[in-house]
């Protein structure tokens, strides 16, 4: 999404220029401007050059040499980057309305985030980079029930911290497994010997044949597994094995939302009776659905949202069919949708699986 807003501001600066036009600056700003998100951020954007400018471009030819940068747009000064805007390194001050892939939700160079990572105690964590699973801190479980802990979603007891949303949706993938697994097994620990060894040479029952069940437009991530739940643009996927997996419709409403609420309930309709149908489906195949994975919002695939009702009977259909519920919200929690978790505006009579 930052691409797209990148290209639309090189698109008007470029014209501007050409009209001969004085860059944007200062001093055409309003008289009362809103106060700041963090000192030091500008007052508004400035394009001083093409977008991408000349120091961009030599910096692309450079780079290039060494590493794949088909998608790379500009270079960043991050030092001067401040609150809701990148500096670029032409100078030209760009206005982010995307905290990049909805990864910066307090914007650039955040002072409170500064200062926690330059105390003494957590620099010593970063340049140690503890095996948290073998060698973690003696204050580890502290730092998680002040910190994440604090604002668990309701019905939610524990939580593992990875580095990333792909392998973050990874290891909920896995979880799932392991879930669905021991209650095929009905134990955890009583291990079969023909599991143990079917499971090296990839095949059944030690590596079985599960499916997770994912939506139209859906963006997951781009490691093996999340991809394969992915299916928003196949620039993504293009050349990629995969699994096969059964693929849902996410809702597509019609708007105002008030004046089609009998075809949007159609739609709801629809959209639930083919993830009953593609269950049975692959259940009558042998490989049965172990997980439905979906967004609160499909954001990367184009802004669509699923009606309160929707969510709660999406669960619904999992449950009764024997499958967990997988919500990633790794672009939608942490507050941006005015509470700290999308899925909370639901009304879901249970926690997330």
């Amino acid at each position: 999404m930052l691409t797209l807003s990148m290209q639309n501001l090189a698109r008007v600066g470029q014209r501007a220029l050409a009209a001969g036009a004085a860059p944007l600056s200062s001093s055409s700003a309003p008289a009362a401007a809103a106060a700041p998100l963090v000192p030091g951020e500008p007052a508004q954007p400035v394009v001083r050059t093409d977008i991408p400018g000349p120091n961009s471009r030599a910096y692309l030819q450079q780079l290039s040499r060494i590493t794949p940068c088909q998608t790379v747009q500009v270079f960043v000064d991050y030092d001067k980057s401040v609150g809701n805007y990148q500096v670029d390194a032409d100078g030209n001050v760009l206005l982010d309305a995307f905290t990049q892939i909805s990864s910066l939700p307090l914007g650039y160079s955040h002072p409170d985030l500064l200062d926690t990572l330059v105390r003494p105690q957590n620099l010593r964590a970063f340049v140690n980079r503890p095996s948290l699973g073998v060698f973690p801190g003696a204050d580890w479980g502290q730092r998680l029930q002040t910190s994440l802990m604090t604002v668990m979603p309701a019905g939610m007891t524990s939580v593992t911290t990875m580095s990333c949303g792909s392998c973050s949706n990874e290891n909920a993938f896995k979880a799932i497994y392991f879930w669905y697994r021991t209650k095929q097994r009905g134990s955890a620990t009583d291990i079969p010997h023909e599991d143990l060894e079917s499971c090296m040479w990839n095949k059944p029952p030690g590596s079985p044949n599960y499916a997770l069940l994912s939506f139209e437009g859906a963006f997951h991530g781009r490691t093996m597994a999340s991809l394969a739940v992915t299916h928003s643009k196949p620039i993504h996927k293009l050349d990629i094995p995969s699994m096969d997996w059964p693929i849902a419709p996410f809702p597509r409403y019609q708007y105002p939302l008030g004046d089609f609420v009998q075809e949007n309930k159609r739609e709801d309709d629809r959209c639930i009776a083919r993830v009953e149908e593609l269950m049975h489906e692959y259940q009558r195949k042998g490989v049965p659905v172990v997980g439905v994975v979906v967004e609160p919002i499909q954001s990367e695939g184009g802004d669509h949202h699923g009606s309160n009702e929707f969510f709660v009977r999406l669960q619904a259909t999992a449950k009764k069919n024997g499958a967990a519920l997988l919500l990633d919200e790794v672009q939608t929690g942490g507050g941006p949708t005015g509470k700290m978790w999308c899925y909370e505006h639901f009304g879901l009579p249970d926690a997330p699986d």
